[in-house]
């Protein structure tokens, strides 16, 4: 049963990322205010919720949170920045998009650079235990993938429009024996397609 907020006191906004572990695309972030009594018995890390319920999620999302708000840091910023500072730095840039300011953050995982003076606090599972976290999860992933399936049909050699640029053994074999796109993640190791794609 996922909480409604971390603290009551401040107004509070989830971040979660979503591509972090891909070889090819975009982190993309969200950051999501929630009213204070929302609720929703299908809400959840959107690596438990299955594609089809995602996006219907998103729909009630969108119509129903405070304020929510989407950002991404390239590919090519990631291989300049690495791929955690890419993380915080996709989740700044979702805070600021957001048109009411938070007070309080609460962050999927164990760490985050400070954005501003806004306190916050890191939360392993994060996505699993707070309806706003787990809103910004479905948020950064349903936007992604989008976007994934955008380009993918400007490469389909590489099965985007399936792993959506995460490291599947195909995707892998594929790079190793055609080279890169535009799109990929140069300083990200290919390693042998044999091993487990996680």
């Amino acid at each position: 049963m996922l909480s409604a907020r971390y603290q009551h006191e401040f107004i509070e906004a989830g971040c979660d990322e979503a591509g972090r572990g891909c070889l090819a695309g975009p982190v993309f972030a969200a950051a999501v205010i929630l009213p204070p009594d929302f609720d929703h018995h299908l809400l959840n890390d959107s690596k438990q919720v299955p594609e089809e319920i995602r996006y219907q999620l998103r729909v009630e999302i969108e119509q129903k949170a405070i304020a929510y708000a989407v950002a991404s840091v390239d590919n090519l910023e990631i291989d300049e920045i690495n791929i955690l500072n890419a993380s915080f730095l996709a989740m700044h840039r979702a805070i600021a998009k957001l048109h009411l300011t938070p007070q309080f953050l609460i962050i999927d995982g164990n760490r985050f650079k400070k954005y501003q003076n806004i306190p916050h606090e890191c939360i392993i599972q994060g996505d699993g235990k707070f309806f706003s976290i787990a809103a910004a999860s479905i948020l950064a992933k349903t936007y992604r993938d989008d976007y994934m399936l955008q380009i993918a049909t400007e490469h389909p050699e590489y099965d985007w429009h399936s792993n959506k640029g995460y490291p599947t053994i195909k995707h892998r074999e594929t790079v190793m024996k055609i080279g890169y796109t535009p799109y990929h993640r140069k300083t990200f190791r290919v390693t042998d397609p044999q091993l487990s794609i996680f």
